[in-house]
């Protein structure tokens, strides 16, 4: 197992010393799996106060010492060194009561999450595997160290970090640590939403429709507003999945965005609400676009996602019914009053919707094809589609005379317009004719 240079004089400073000290964690199964670590984590037998003598020529990071972590800068970036422990329950479902320092890396590893991550490694005594992580691995199991029931109560989170490793990593949750989950889900409810948020994020960009379906009543733990949606018939001809299990083949159609995987997560969760019987039999869902991007923006501000994430989101279910056919000129005017990333986006919404309804018939579209290369010269072409592509600025209208307020903005906009729609070249001296008819029209502006 091969270790950065960075990383071996940290574990040589510490061995040095006359402590022993571990690569510990993630790094040693991501290394395991034959991937490259994101980070390296070490843990020891010195104490904090000792680990920060050893390292008292590098800058250090102390937020965590109370815990037994000190981060020395490196140069080859941050290291957290944590010295060996064993913890007290977690009344507050994230820190434990209490942490003591213990002398043997085995007493560390048991009171880590998952097999797989209660590995350490150290150059001088190789692999110290106590759980058997590393035949979980070759396996592609994941299960908890000792009682599932014990670790998912110490931290819930942890019902969420396993599903994103299951999925990430395509391990097969063992069914004790499943029903674990699935038992102790209302746990996340005490959690932090933004802890939440963080974790569903790294889920939804691995999640695969088998794992989403599976373990459903933990995501409408998660977010409450795909409750409804779970087994929820469309009696529908065109739907031959419920609400949820087509909720969860377009998460894992659409490309690993965030707002897009947002945006399929909670595409539909207004079905429920919208949902009418005609006399036939069949399920309507008449205005759920709506009802559904208002529900996602309740869901993403409780969740406390960024401004820029939430907007787009919602904005991409929203539309999500939008037509977009592959016509050139009224892909122009979607792009000049969404643009180009949302129009993409929305067609790799539509075609992920239009593909995960189940019933094996027609859920591929050549529309779709023609409709992105549509896009795609538009964008070749480097066409006018926004105002600062204009020929003419808002300065050259006041000097044509305009004040500023209300008639200057409805002109650029109107100019835009013909521009997009081919009624006007976008030159300057056309638009600045164009700009004097518009004043000539709607003096009272």
């Amino acid at each position: 197992m091969t270790l950065p240079v960075y990383i071996l004089r940290c574990l040589d400073a510490l061995e040095g010393a006359g402590f022993p000290a571990y690569a510990v964690g993630g790094c040693i199964r991501d290394l395991l799996l034959g991937r490259q670590p994101q980070d390296y984590d070490l843990c020891t037998a010195a104490r904090p106060e000792e680990v920060r003598q050893i390292f008292s020529g590098y800058p250090q990071v102390l937020s965590g010492v109370k815990h037994g972590t000190v981060g020395v800068v490196t140069e080859g970036g941050l290291v957290e060194i944590t010295t060996f422990r064993r913890e007290g329950g977690y009344q507050d479902s994230r820190r434990p009561d209490w942490v003591e320092f213990v002398p043997h890396i085995a007493e560390d590893l048991a009171r880590r999450d998952f097999t797989v991550n209660a590995m350490a490694y150290s150059p001088r005594r190789g692999l110290c595997d106590p759980f058997g992580g590393q035949a979980d691995l070759q396996a592609g199991l994941l299960r908890t160290v000792g009682d599932p029931a014990a670790r998912f109560t110490e931290d819930a989170l942890r019902i969420l970090r396993g599903l994103r490793f299951a999925a990430a990593y395509g391990l097969t949750i063992v069914p004790e640590t499943a029903q674990a989950m699935l038992t102790l889900r209302a746990g996340l409810d005490a959690l932090a939403r933004e802890r939440v948020f963080d974790e569903l994020c790294r889920l939804l960009l691995w999640a695969d429709a088998a794992l989403l379906c599976r373990f459903a009543p933990i995501l409408a733990q998660a977010v409450p507003e795909l409750r409804s949606t779970l087994g929820f018939l469309q009696h529908s001809p065109h739907h031959a999945y419920d609400v949820f299990t087509h909720t969860a083949h377009v998460v894992e159609s659409v490309p690993r965005e965030l707002p897009l995987r947002w945006a399929a997560l909670l595409h539909d969760v207004g079905k429920p609400a919208a949902f009418t019987l005609d006399e036939h039999g069949r399920g309507h869902f008449r205005g759920h676009a709506e009802i559904s991007a208002a529900l996602a923006e309740n869901a993403l501000r409780r969740l406390k996602a960024p401004a820029a994430l939430r907007e787009q989101a919602v904005l991409l279910v929203s539309l999500h019914m939008l037509d977009i056919p592959p016509d050139k000129k009224l892909l122009r005017r979607r792009i000049c009053r969404y643009g180009m990333d949302t129009l993409r986006q929305l067609l790799a919404l539509q075609r992920a919707d239009f593909g995960g309804k189940g019933t094996g018939r027609n859920e591929s579209h050549p529309e779709f094809d023609q409709a992105e290369a549509l896009l795609q010269e538009i964008q070749e072409e480097h066409a006018c589609l926004s105002l600062k592509d204009l020929a003419v600025s808002g300065h050259d209208l006041l000097a044509l005379g305009y004040a500023p307020g209300r008639a200057l903005g409805a002109c650029l906009e109107r100019l835009l317009t013909q521009v997009v729609d081919g009624e006007l070249p976008n030159e300057k001296e056309s638009l600045l004719d164009a700009a004097k008819r518009f004043q000539q029209e709607h003096p009272q502006m």
